[in-house]
């Protein structure tokens, strides 16, 4: 059994752009919980008062994972620890201390023997609160293979139960990793007893391979972070651990007490927190983690899952494989969202409709369900919604909008203010057709470079629980953008409604 030790609320939270207030940690750290990690390092306690509050917070409330505490080697850090610590079920400490020559020199200007002496009081001082406590040699991969055998052998004997080797600064490959976690294994005396755990950085992109060459040689625990957050480069992913140990148990022959559906929901409950989104193509969560694109891919998916899924995506939290229809797309791709979508076409038609969507999708980036509906049914139905013209005012104290659309064969002109102009259009459309929901994704960017460059808005309506339209709109003007992507985030809606309503009175 691996033991997943979760440091995003430390090592993660720790990242320029990641800073979560206590209020957010602790809805994360309850998310973690119900995720099923073993071990939460909820922060360093005496780093801030907001700190040590946020750890003893989430000591008070989580009580079904060991809830742990950063400390450096110093009496007063471990104190603060204890105390944070007081009211949890499963009380743990962590305490550290750089061993590479280049941090004993320059950052801690120590010797190798006051190291181990401040190791020894750190081990003994958190010892005396808990009996679960984890030392780590920071920089470990830097430092002298003779100094980390004698100050490990030295923190052994003085009662710690996890030994973590980090490879603070993302500086090994797997080869070497590996190597170091079997040399320790073989040459520490009493570390057969201890808990091996691996924490590893990605500067180099490793941290995940990294961290896996250490369970190959040993290691029983493994220190990451949700969607790789940390410092710099980040830490090794815990979705991509969890799942690469979970996919190739044939290779690695462990498991972890992980509850793999709620890896989607944890991801992006983070990046809700923090607003900071995840890269689409990233492994596990990234939004098209499980989409397929090229025409051949979609052809083998349609045929079976297998050709090319290793994983099932309801196995992480999605609802399902994505079948993403771009220029890429071949004709098997398009027939089978057409099928879904109701539109059963004979091969001659479907023909027709292909030639159609190539056309368009050499036009469009994105190609919706509403776009094949159109293309499928030859014009029969007719775009309900048009945008006229927006008129804004718009300063510190908020923004007026006039919004003037077509709806049908009537021009509505209506008015509206809220704290941005975007957000008051959105409220003057939605109020008038009376759309209920919420926005729930907005983005913008520029598509060409010049100064009057052409922006791209896209946007996510939330209606219901299970109801959700999107749209998109283009111009240079980034309010109207955002009026275009809505109107056709209307005209979809209207689309979909009336195809649903033909196939029911078919």
């Amino acid at each position: 059994m691996i033991k997943i030790f979760d440091t995003t609320l430390r090592d993660g939270e720790q990242s320029p752009g990641f800073a979560m207030n206590i209020r957010q940690k602790l809805l994360l750290a309850k998310q973690l919980e119900k995720l099923g990690v073993d071990v939460i390092e909820a922060g360093f306690p005496n780093a801030s008062p907001e700190d040590f509050e946020s750890v003893r917070l989430i000591a008070e409330t989580c009580q079904k994972v060991d809830v742990c505490a950063l400390a450096r080697c110093h009496e007063k850090d471990i104190e603060a620890a204890i105390h944070a610590l007081k009211e949890a079920v499963n009380p743990r400490i962590h305490v550290f201390i750089a061993t590479s020559d280049i941090h004993l020199r320059h950052k801690l200007k120590i010797s190798r023997a006051e190291a181990i002496k401040k190791a020894v009081m750190g081990v003994h001082m958190a010892r005396s609160f808990t009996s679960r406590v984890d030392f780590s040699p920071e920089d470990a991969t830097r430092s002298d293979r003779g100094f980390l055998i004698d100050i490990l052998t030295a923190v052994i004997e003085a009662g710690v139960d996890t030994i973590n080797i980090p490879d603070t600064v993302g500086y090994m490959t797997p080869q070497e990793y590996g190597d170091l976690i079997g040399f320790l294994r073989k040459n520490v005396p009493g570390i057969d007893a201890m808990i091996i755990a691996t924490h590893c950085h990605n500067d180099l992109g490793l941290a995940v391979a990294n961290s896996l060459a250490g369970v190959m040689q040993g290691a029983r625990q493994i220190e990451c972070t949700i969607n790789g957050i940390g410092e710099r480069a980040g830490n090794a992913s815990l979705e991509e651990i969890v799942m690469a140990l979970q996919t190739r148990k044939d290779l690695y022959q462990v498991s972890t007490n992980v509850e793999t559906t709620q890896l989607l929901a944890t991801s992006h409950l983070l990046s809700q927190i923090t607003g900071q989104k995840v890269q689409a193509n990233k492994a596990i969560v990234g939004k098209n983690a499980f989409a397929h694109g090229a025409g051949i891919h979609q052809h083998g998916m349609i045929s079976e899952r297998s050709t090319y899924e290793i994983m099932k995506p309801e196995d992480v939290g999605f609802s399902s494989t994505q079948i993403f229809l771009s220029k890429h797309s071949g004709r098997h791709g398009l027939g089978h969202r057409l099928n879904e979508l109701g539109i059963d076409l004979q091969p001659d038609k479907l023909d027709q409709v292909f030639i159609k969507f190539k056309a368009l999708a050499d036009k469009k980036k994105h190609i919706y369900d509403e776009d094949l509906i159109l293309l499928s049914t030859e014009g029969e139905y007719q775009r309900k919604y048009e945008l006229i013209s927006v008129h804004v005012v718009s300063g510190t104290q908020g923004a007026k909008i006039q919004v003037s659309f077509r709806m049908g064969e009537s021009v509505i002109n209506v008015a509206a203010e809220d704290n941005g102009p975007i957000t008051a259009v959105y409220k003057a459309i939605a109020t008038h057709v009376q759309l209920p929901g919420m926005l729930t994704e907005f983005n913008i960017h520029a598509c060409t470079p010049e100064q009057e460059a052409l922006g791209l808005a896209y946007i996510t309506w939330q209606e219901d629980e299970k109801t959700v339209w999107q749209g998109h709109g283009a111009d240079t003007d980034s309010v109207m953008a955002a009026g275009y992507a809505f109107i056709d985030m209307l005209n979809s809606r209207d689309v979909r409604q009336k195809r649903e309503d033909t196939r029911h009175l078919a």
